[in-house]
């Protein structure tokens, strides 16, 4: 079975959907491996480790040829796949709801596209989720650029000169990337609070030494909406999160907004008004700008300036960490096909009745066979 890995075209991507580490490994279960030239360059891995690591560097035809498993991170245009073999899997993050257009024609390109971030939050499926991998580096990050951005140190400083208060933190949205704020912020020694309309997610937060700010005695989402994720919450409850966070944001020196809805546009979090609250030289990192933005005057891909705070519109922030989100990007797509890899065959085989299966298949014999996108 030959498995081609692209190089990415999609702007401002970094990543790479295979690294010399998964290159062998696939090559160790019987898989011929075939890699763009230039694919690992902005993610620094050239095409000599690739090469050591026993693969095939060629030009995107090259690889695409006879290929039966077509690897990549942003899902590519369909007319960029000219080449490709009917009945190939192509495997990345392919973005569904917003590249419609794009997934018809892989259904008319005979391929099989297969969602990645549609993974299923479920056990067996852990290894496998790029979500999560890449919003813990996400998070990660969020904390770092609002360092930079922040005119004052975090932690507390006692020196002769006085003392230096530590900086406030306020995480919204504790997910995978809210979590790893919670705890690259406390590192770097910062009073750290956070919430969620999950109640479960007190205890994490808790756990990580920081304060859970949450509406009391209103009810928030019911369950933890599909998938694990947050789902809508009702009308009397963003009320009277509303008012909980305007009185919270005053006192709030930096703010990390990750609230996403599979789907749907990004939730407001902070409106104009709450921005005005916060004190001039504060910082706002909104993970969600991509999505509409949780906060009100986010500029996806920029850094804007309200009433004195800065916003930093976040695009993606594990492309700004290419070498390890391209790690563990390429661990992802390994451990799920090596899940479904026969012996016997010498491929994957992927039975359309599999709940992980089933849960990121995208289109399928020419056809657009995804539940969610007909719905949508």
């Amino acid at each position: 079975m030959k498995l081609a890995v692209l190089r990415e075209t999609a702007q401002g991507e970094t990543r790479v959907a295979a690294i010399p580490e998964t290159a062998k490994k696939f090559a160790a279960l019987g898989a011929r491996v075939a890699v763009e030239a230039g694919a690992g360059a902005a993610a620094s891995v050239p095409d000599g480790d690739f090469a050591a690591a026993g693969a095939e560097v060629g030009s995107r035809a090259e690889v695409l040829h006879d290929a039966d498993l077509i690897l990549c991170v942003s899902g590519p245009e369909p007319d960029s796949l000219a080449g490709a073999r009917a009945g190939a899997l192509l495997i990345g993050a392919l973005d569904p709801f917003r590249r419609a257009d794009a997934v018809r024609g892989y259904a008319a390109a005979g391929l099989q596209a297969l969602a990645m971030e549609w993974m299923p939050r479920i056990t067996r499926a852990q290894s496998m989720d790029i979500l999560s991998s890449q919003s813990n580096l996400a998070g990660y990050k969020a904390v770092i650029d609002a360092a930079a951005a922040y005119g004052r140190a975090f932690p507390m400083m006692m020196t002769a000169a006085g003392t230096v208060s530590p900086a406030r933190v306020f995480v919204m949205g504790v997910g995978v990337a809210g979590l790893q704020a919670i705890a690259t912020a406390r590192r770097l020694g910062a009073q750290v609070s956070a919430t969620d309309v999950r109640s479960a997610t007190r205890e994490q937060i808790q756990s990580l030494g920081a304060k859970p700010i949450f509406v009391e005695g209103v009810a928030g989402i019911e369950g933890e909406g599909q998938g694990g994720y947050a789902g809508e919450t009702s009308d009397e409850y963003r009320r009277a999160q509303a008012e909980l966070v305007s009185s919270h944001l005053s006192k709030q020196d930096i703010v990390i907004t990750t609230a996403l809805i599979p789907g749907k546009p990004a939730p407001r979090l902070i409106s104009d008004a709450q921005l005005a609250t916060m004190r001039p030289g504060s910082v706002v990192v909104d993970l969600a700008a991509d999505a509409g933005g949780n906060v009100e005057g986010t500029v996806c891909g920029e850094r804007a300036q309200r009433h004195g705070v800065t916003i930093l519109g976040a695009l993606n922030l594990a492309r700004s960490l290419p070498a390890d989100a391209s790690a563990l990007f390429a661990r992802n797509l390994y451990n799920f096909l090596s899940a479904f890899w026969d012996k016997d065959s010498g491929g994957a085989v992927l039975p359309a009745d599999d709940e992980i299966v089933r849960a990121i298949t995208l289109t399928r014999d020419g056809q657009v066979v995804a539940e969610r996108l007909a719905s949508a």
